[in-house]
């Protein structure tokens, strides 16, 4: 895929080492020539310019581009970059850096953005995830169609452990995508059992989202014996 970036800090740079390590074609875009420098990524394509101007967009060929990150510092020159990759260029997936939560409520397909990143948001996300056993966290949110990322540990206790995949009716607008156990990714099959511990990512929609969590409620403990 060719994947524009636009901001080259050392966010941007250290996106663009990722997908480069993957075979991807990389251009890097940034209005301060202290920014470039091409001898920290030089498998990269880079261009001095602005990226919230149509002439730069125009020079850096957006329009052939796959994939284009708004990773700069500022939010505002972020969503300007989005919309004019999606409205005048018609760049199929659009990633946004949100860099003040406040802003997060701004970055949706409205701006064109398909994926929007919260660096504040992700992390407190993953404490909640390390710590969270049974309770639904959100990962991040997809601006088309309303959906989430989202993980749930699976308890102890839960009534579907020992249960097969195919066997469990999920909410609808919901999709098992992975099962994480110990050290292993599982892409789930009908014939995957969930077990105690096992980290299950989906992707849903708010609305869903609680009838979902009540889905790993633990199960009603029985009378003591003797009673």
């Amino acid at each position: 895929m060719r994947i524009a970036i636009a901001g080259a800090g050392a966010v941007g740079r250290s996106i663009a080492d990722e997908l480069l390590d993957s075979d991807h074609e990389v251009l890097l875009v940034d209005k301060s020539p202290k920014a470039i420098k091409v001898e920290v990524v030089p498998r990269a394509e880079w261009l001095l310019a602005d990226a919230c101007e149509i002439s730069s967009l125009d020079d850096a060929g957006i329009q052939r581009c796959n994939v284009v990150i708004a990773a700069t510092g500022d939010d505002k020159a972020n969503l300007v970059v989005s919309l004019l990759a999606k409205t005048e260029y018609g760049v199929p997936r659009v990633v946004a850096r949100v860099n003040d939560p406040r802003n997060e409520w701004l970055f949706t397909e409205a701006w064109g953005v398909d994926v929007a990143v919260s660096t504040p948001r992700l992390m407190s996300a993953l404490v909640e995830e390390a710590v969270s056993v049974g309770d639904l966290v959100r990962l991040m949110r997809f601006s088309q169609g309303e959906a989430n990322l989202v993980e749930i540990t699976l308890p102890p206790e839960a009534e579907l452990v020992g249960v097969r995949s195919g066997d469990v009716t999920w909410p609808q607008d919901t999709t098992l995508v992975t099962i994480v156990r110990g050290t292993r990714v599982i892409a789930p099959s009908d014939e995957d059992v969930l077990e105690d511990g096992d980290e299950l990512l989906f992707v849903t929609t708010q609305e869903r989202e609680e009838e979902l969590e009540e889905m790993f409620s633990v199960r009603p403990q029985g009378p003591a014996r003797g009673k």
